[in-house]
């Protein structure tokens, strides 16, 4: 009891040292418990045959019926390995992309020079989905950009975007090329938090530039990118089904239809909103647990965790 008093007047005197502060959180708490919290209770419209006529509460309740369905589904294996493959491919691939750049840019010496290198690398993320897939098709095309170039080395112009086994690399690279500045921001604020006395104790026993990369910038970066890693495992299978539905069509869905665009298809298009909800959230539930045993893992091996 009086660790609770204790506690209670700690949080007082600290909420009247801070009022201003917890204000400023009110609008997110809101956001959160309004858009992403209170929803989750039509969660429970995956276990039941839902009708808008009837409501939520009022539908039918199937138990397990639409998670069995999915499951028994010719869909499952190819959803479910595309989705795999894909979130994999970008992992490999993209998420130590920015961490190379970030290093590179910090071995640059000349401030003009990395200045315009973190501009042209940060433009593409800013630029609309929309547009990117458009340049992404444009650029793909029989007669587009790359096809071009490919042709002055003496190979034929092909759809490249028709081609099913050339849309999980046509995926990965242009996520390396629109996201790769963005998310090295991050990695390039670590790096200014590394203490430079490192850096000259190591000049004055004569380690070379690399040497200093290996044993003193990327173990500074290490605590960073064990954070990222499982933030990103915990999105693993969350592939951007808008990204996917502006690229993919019937030709490429046995290597492009992922979780997400299933149910997009499944539950806005033929509107089969509880068997896309179970798919939903059979996705969720797979996420939480990468996302635990990923935390785990770090916690156990690098003393590096989320909590």
């Amino acid at each position: 009891m009086d660790q609770r008093q204790s506690f209670k007047s700690r949080f007082i005197r600290d909420f009247l040292m801070n009022k201003y502060l917890y204000l400023m959180m009110i609008p997110v708490i809101a956001y959160y418990i309004i858009f992403h919290y209170g929803p989750m209770y039509g969660a429970i419209i995956a276990f039941k045959d839902y009708s808008p006529m009837k409501g939520i509460l009022d539908s039918d309740w199937v138990g397990l019926k639409h998670f069995q369905e999915f499951f028994n589904s010719y869909y499952f294996t190819r959803v479910l390995t595309n989705t795999i493959l894909i979130s994999v491919y970008t992992l490999i691939f993209e998420f130590p992309a920015p961490i190379i750049l970030a290093l590179l840019i910090n071995e640059v010496r000349k401030r003009t020079f990395k200045r315009v290198v973190q501009t042209i690398t940060y433009m593409p993320y800013f630029i609309s989905l929309v547009v990117i897939c458009g340049i992404i098709t444009d650029f793909t095309n029989a007669d587009g950009l790359i096809n071009r170039l490919f042709m002055l080395l003496g190979y034929d112009g092909q759809a490249m975007l028709q081609k099913p086994e050339l849309f999980r690399p046509i995926y990965v690279l242009s996520e390396i090329w629109s996201r790769i500045g963005w998310e090295s921001i991050i990695y390039i604020a670590a790096l200014m938090s590394i203490d430079l006395e490192q850096y000259e104790a190591a000049r004055m026993d004569g380690a070379s530039r690399i040497k200093q990369m290996f044993y003193i910038t990327l173990p500074g970066l290490l605590p960073i990118i064990t954070i990222m890693f499982i933030l990103r495992m915990g999105n693993l299978l969350n592939v951007g089904f808008e990204k996917i539905i502006l690229l993919y069509n019937p030709i490429t869905y046995e290597t492009a239809d992922v979780i997400s665009s299933f149910v997009y298809r499944k539950g806005l298009l033929e509107f089969g909103w509880s068997y896309s909800s179970a798919v939903g959230l059979f996705n969720s539930v797979i996420n939480l647990v990468l996302l635990i045993t990923a935390n785990y893992i770090s916690r156990r091996v690098s003393q590096n965790s989320l909590w």
